[in-house]
This record gives structure tokens, sequence and C-alpha cells, in this order.
């Protein structure tokens, strides 16, 4: 097997790991990135056909890039997928595609080495930049169904899937968009409400996360947090980024579902041959989604007038109640013509390959800031890294700036310096 000795190596070609890779670059440090796949290989083979990116254009920011076209626009996954390659050969990024990590061990003389189906390279420092979505997580409620499960990861669009009704398990946001273009297509669908985040794509003429900017709440950081493993478990936003963004039509909340014929429950329990059981807490889920979202649109409405922008706005109008679930405890999905089940659940961390002692019981990292307790080992792209938005796309370029900077001895600004970002002429 080939060795190859390099100064650093990043693991990932998405956008975290390309952040890290441009940053590198400028500070003239020999690095390689290693993906399993090709630039942005999760947004190709990883996410259903009509996916839009949640974040409106404005928000991808990357260091080195400008953005170009309308900012309030939301990117296709595929659009987003050929920009990371347009950005990567902008600063010949030295990426390896088709180089699995299988394994990263320590040396006994200091540094890494890092295996891979294609060699090995033996590095001084090593950027795991895979983000925070490793294997699809199948619940322990799911058993021998039936009926053909597929997992969102899986996912292509209502063609894909038997022909008939659908039930979807989980509504953060690859449920709600999934039920939403089964529903659409003319499929009966029954959702299975979890624990989720309810939240306006656009609230007073403004998008949703252009009040999360204004207000700070995208730069809150985890040590603000009263409960820091909550905060990092937090549910994605019921949101959409498909055309129309501005009508009601284009709304993927539970009372928008339930006004396309969506069938609401609980929390699935069980799902075993034709049977699927189902909790009795939706109600009280959705209530509390509701009780979170009205106290974030109460601190956009005293921003707003602390910051007199009450005649530059719309007036406050809040979404409606959601009604209460239709779907008893349990579901014949035979009876019902229910021919397959989308499971989305979510992800869990999987970081088997790290034969470090840097990762919790539950697989995410142990990190401060990106830094981990194994010398010259970081981490950038997990959620809630440092800031509310590290998981995001333009979040992500602070952490890297921070884990880059501590790599290099400071050869790169911190990212809290601005005013050295501005002397470099980057956009915030």
């Amino acid at each position: 097997m080939t060795l190859h000795t390099i100064d650093t190596v990043v693991i990932g070609a998405g956008h975290a790991g390309l952040a890290v890779s441009s940053l590198l670059t400028r500070a003239g440090r020999e690095h390689v990135v290693l993906d399993r796949g090709r630039v942005g290989e999760r947004w190709r083979s990883a996410r259903w056909d009509s996916l839009h990116l949640l974040t409106p254009h404005w928000m991808t920011r990357l260091p080195g890039f400008r953005s170009e076209g309308d900012p309030d626009a939301f990117l296709p996954a595929g659009d987003f997928a050929r920009l990371l390659e347009s950005y990567a050969a902008s600063f010949e990024a030295p990426v390896v595609t088709g180089a699995p990590v299988t394994r990263m061990t320590s040396r006994p003389t200091g540094g890494y080495d890092v295996h891979t189906d294609l060699g090995t390279w033996r590095a001084r420092s090593v950027v795991v930049a895979t983000g925070p979505h490793g294997a699809a997580l199948v619940p322990p409620s799911v058993g021998r169904a039936d009926v053909p499960v597929t997992a969102s990861s899986g996912y292509r669009n209502p063609r894909s899937l038997d022909a008939g009704g659908v039930l979807v398990v989980g509504a953060s946001s690859s449920g709600v968009q999934i039920a939403d273009e089964l529903a659409r297509s003319g499929r009966d669908v029954v959702l299975a409400v979890g624990r989720h985040t309810r939240m306006p794509r656009r609230y007073r003429g403004m998008d949703l996360f252009w009040w999360m900017e204004s207000t700070g709440r995208l730069a809150r950081t985890i040590d603000q947090m009263p409960d820091p493993a909550a905060a990092r478990r937090e549910p994605s936003l019921q949101l959409t980024g498909q055309a129309d963004v501005d009508t009601v039509e284009s709304d993927v909340d539970l009372a928008a579902l339930q006004r396309r014929g969506v069938r609401l429950t609980g929390r699935l329990h069980s799902l075993e041959g034709y049977t699927a059981r189902f909790g009795d807490e939706a109600t009280a889920l959705m209530a509390d989604a509701d009780r979170r979202m009205h106290a974030f649109l109460d601190s956009v409405d005293s921003y707003v007038d602390r910051a007199g922008l009450a005649r530059e706005v719309l007036p406050p109008v809040r979404p409606s109640a959601v009604p209460a679930p239709t779907v008893t405890s349990r579901l014949d999905l035979r009876a019902e013509g229910i021919r397959a089940v989308v499971l989305a659940t979510g992800y869990r961390p999987d970081n088997d390959w790290v034969d470090l002692p840097i990762t919790r019981d539950d697989g995410t990292f142990l990190q401060s800031r990106g830094v981990t307790d194994a010398p010259g080992v970081y981490v950038v792209g997990q959620r809630f890294q440092h800031r509310r938005d590290s998981a995001f796309i333009g979040g992500a370029r602070r952490d890297a700036c921070a884990v880059v900077h501590h790599l290099t001895a400071g050869r790169v600004p911190h990212p809290e310096d601005r005013r050295s970002a501005l002397r470099r002429g980057e956009s915030a």
C-alpha cells in the first residue's frame, strides 16, 4: 500500500473541508483533501432530487468566495455541488477523490496515519471536516416491517417509492419536505411527529435567517447555552428552499401539511409487520414547538421596536395553530394502503474509524472551537461547534478560520479579528 508523507490531511471535500483547504493554501501550508467520493459528494448522492438549500444565497459565504446571482435565492442541491466544484478549482484545491478513510491512528513518534483504500497519508496534523451527518439513524422501534423502509438519504422522488400511501417518520426539515412533495404528487401521506422546530419561512416581510442573524441568534456560542448537549440536538427547522417562498403555499409546517391532506400522528413507537403504533405526545410536542416559535418571534418584534424598523417591515402576522392529530395510536398499513415508509429521523455520528480518544460514547467529537485533545487533530462543520451557525455553510468558514489560525500558529488571522478581515477585503 502506498505511503504518502504530508504536513496536513483534511478529511472531507464539502464546504467545511474546502474552506479549510482555501485557508491552508493561502497560508502556504502543504496539505491534501481526501473524500470518499467527489467534491460535495453528499449533496450529489444523499439528497432527494428537488432539494434546495434552506439558507438564502447570501449566506453561502466561504473564504475567498464572492456570491453571484440573486442573494435571496435558494440554490438547488445540484447547483450547490457544482458551486463547490468551481470553488475548489478556483484555488486548485489538492483534492483526492474516491479515497474513503477507513482508519485514523496516532504514531508513537508523533503525527497520524490516515488510512484509505488508495494508500496511507502520514501527517503532522489532521482536520476532520466530514460534517454532522454520519449514518442514517434507524430508531429501535423499527423492527421487521412488511413494507419497504427507506431512509431520507435514499429517497429521490415520489416515483422512487412503490405506488400507494406513504408513512413518513420524523417532522423536522427532511420529513416535512418529503411529506409535502409526496402529498403534492397525489400520495396519501401519514406523518409521525416527534420533537420539531416550527418557524415561518418569512416574518414581517423578511426571511427567517435575516432575523436570526440581525437579532444575534446565529452568533450565540455554545458557552452561552444552558444545556450544550440539548442545543446540539436541536431539531432542524421546518422550512423549504423551494420557489415562491413568499407565499403561504410554500409553507411546510404541520398546519400547511394538514391543509394539503397529510394526516398527523404521534411519535412512532413500533413498526412490526404491517402494524405501526404511535404515542400520544404529538399535541404536547406541537404546543412546545409553537411556544418556542412565538418566543423567538416576540424577540424579533422587540428588536424591531428597539431598532426603529416598524415603518420598514410589515406588521406582525403569526402562523396559525396546528389542528390536533388525526391518526390514532395504531395503524394497519395494509388496510390503509400504505406501501412504503420513509425514515426522516436524522443521523448518528459515524466516527468509528477515528482510533483516538476524542469522541464521546455517542460518537460526537470532544472539542473546543474545533481543537481536540489529540495534538494536531481538529474538527470543522459540527453542529453548534462553537456558534449556532457552525453547521451552516457560512458559519463553517468561521470555525475553519479559527482552526487554521491555531494550526498555523497565527499565520491565518483569527475570525474575530474583523479589522484583519477588512484589510484583506473579505466579506463578513
